[in-house]
């Protein structure tokens, strides 16, 4: 009789996780997940930046890092209102926005992010076309711009 419960007992619990399984939304991906640029951020520098996004369902989340792109001055973490507006392959634009930064000292890579936008299924959006503006202080405004298409290409949204 302990073989027959322990029979059922595993067997509920197969069938309880098959469908729970079953009716769990599916997980939405963003491809690729990583892409570079070269940035240009006028008297401010430029070089490699790599963008990084996420995706849940219609929400998703860019973050830009670069260790050629530095801060001027030293940053309280969450300071910089940043705007990474992206060029949709039909046309337009989508914005990801925020204030979520590290800490920096003078002379940091610049990091930015998570900023959070809207995508629908099928978006293609890349940096070449769009910017970062960041605004440090309330007044101080920094725009970057991508020089050429991201690699390896542009983000697609499921």
């Amino acid at each position: 009789m302990r073989c027959n419960r322990l029979g059922i007992g595993a067997a509920l619990a197969a069938g309880t996780l098959a469908a729970g399984l079953a009716l769990a939304p599916g997980a939405a991906a963003v491809v690729p997940q990583s892409a570079t640029i070269i940035a240009d951020c006028g008297t401010y520098g430029g070089g490699e930046a790599t963008l990084t996004a996420t995706q849940n369902g219609t929400q998703a989340t860019i973050t830009l890092s670069s260790s050629e792109i530095t801060s001027p001055l030293a940053l309280a973490q969450d300071s910089i209102a940043s705007t990474l507006t992206l060029s949709k392959a039909s046309g337009g634009t989508t914005a990801f926005t925020g204030t979520k930064n590290p800490a920096m000292a003078a002379g940091d890579g610049v990091s930015v992010g998570p900023l959070t936008g809207t995508v629908a299924a099928g978006d293609s959006l890349d940096a070449f076309g769009g910017s970062l503006k960041m605004v440090i202080f309330g007044f101080i405004t920094v725009t970057c711009t991508a020089e050429g298409p991201q690699s390896p290409g542009p983000f697609v949204f499921e």
